[in-house]
Parts: C-alpha cells; sequence; structure tokens
C-alpha cells in the first residue's frame, strides 16, 4: 500500500515571503511553483501516494492539473496536517514539507518502507523544523518543532532521517543561496535567473 504524502502549498502568488530582498513578488512566486513542482515529481518517482494540501483556489488547480487530489488547507499547518491524516484513513501517511531543493527520490524510500511496515518517521530540517513527519497524529509546527515532535514519539521508537535532501527547506535568503551552491540545487539557478 503506497503512503500517502500530505504535501501542504501555500498560496503561490504569496510564496517565500522571506526572500523578499532578494526576489521580486514574481520571482518568490516563480520559486515556490517550481519547488511544489519538483517535491510532486520526487514523491511520484519513490512510489509515494500525494495529497496537496492547498492554501488557495490557484493551488487547488495546480494541484488537479496535475491529477493529485487535493483538499483545502485549515489555518495553520498543524491543522492541515490534521486535515490531511483524516483524508487518509487507515492508509500510512506522512506530511512532507514542499520547499526542499535537495530532495531526491532516494531520500524517501527508507522512510516510506519504514511507514509502510506501522513505524513512525521524522526528519529535522536545517532549522530546528520538522521536514517529514510520519506515523504520528500530534502536531506541533513551528519554531524548534522537530524536538516536540520526537518528544510525542518517544515510546514508539521512530525512524529519524537526517540527509541532505530533508535538512535544507528554503525560507530565507541564506537557505537560497545553500542551495544554488549544492550540485542538487542548481536546478533553481534557472528559475531565479527567469
Amino acid at each position: 500500500m503506497p503512503v500517502v504524502v500530505a504535501l501542504p502549498v501555500k498560496s503561490f502568488s504569496d510564496a517565500k515571503g522571506r526572500l523578499g530582498g532578494v526576489l521580486g513578488r514574481s520571482g518568490r512566486s516563480s520559486v515556490g511553483r517550481a519547488l511544489a513542482d519538483r517535491t510532486l515529481d520526487v514523491v511520484l518517482d519513490a512510489g509515494g501516494e500525494p495529497l496537496v494540501v492547498a492554501g488557495d483556489d490557484e493551488v487547488a488547480a495546480w494541484a488537479r492539473s496535475h491529477q493529485v487530489p487535493v483538499i483545502g488547507a485549515p489555518p495553520g499547518l498543524d491543522a492541515a496536517a490534521r486535515a490531511a491524516l483524516d483524508w487518509a484513513g487507515t492508509r500510512p501517511c506522512a506530511v512532507l514539507h514542499s520547499d526542499l531543493p535537495l530532495l531526491r527520490s532516494e531520500d524517501l524510500g527508507e522512510p516510506f518502507a519504514a511507514l509502510a511496515s506501522g513505524r513512525p518517521v521524522i526528519a529535522p530540517s536545517s532549522d530546528g523544523g520538522t521536514s517529514l513527519l510520519g506515523g504520528s497524529r500530534r502536531f506541533s509546527y513551528g519554531p524548534g518543532s522537530f524536538h516536540r515532535h520526537l518528544a510525542a514519539l518517544r515510546h514508539v521508537d521512530p525512524l529519524v532521517v537526517v540527509c541532505a535532501g530533508l535538512l535544507l527547506d528554503l525560507d530565507g535568503p541564506a537557505d537560497l543561496a545553500a542551495a544554488l551552491r549544492h550540485p542538487r540545487g542548481s536546478w533553481l539557478s534557472e528559475v531565479v535567473a527567469r
């Protein structure tokens, strides 16, 4: 049974606001859309069943154009994650951030196998957040969320995944610079140059 992978995707028109100092509104929108496109492709290549949790009608239309199931995003990432879990029902489900420029399908193989076997999975981002969380019904996103999520899983021996593809989420200018310097992030240079 494939893992349902919930991809919360914010409005493309308001995407990546913290990049405002280095990219204009249309550039941030292009980066947000390109990251979502790439993440969706990676999830499909890894054998996951994507579910887009859409921040607005444009994102919902984007998901439908890719023939991907979509649900509306309630306010807040915690509520969006719970809505995705409800949609998945009894199937294994993970919440994956859609702004991971270095993510590869190989990064998801072990987490998907663990989730399919019933083992929870968690992956930290470099800023202390949580880039991937599966097998949990408790959500506490925001600064420092990795340690809160890990503490909630302390009794169930989760698989903790630490890899470049899940560590770097693209939030601010330093993240963009790091992604562009990394060989796996070179694809972004074309998007930024538009």
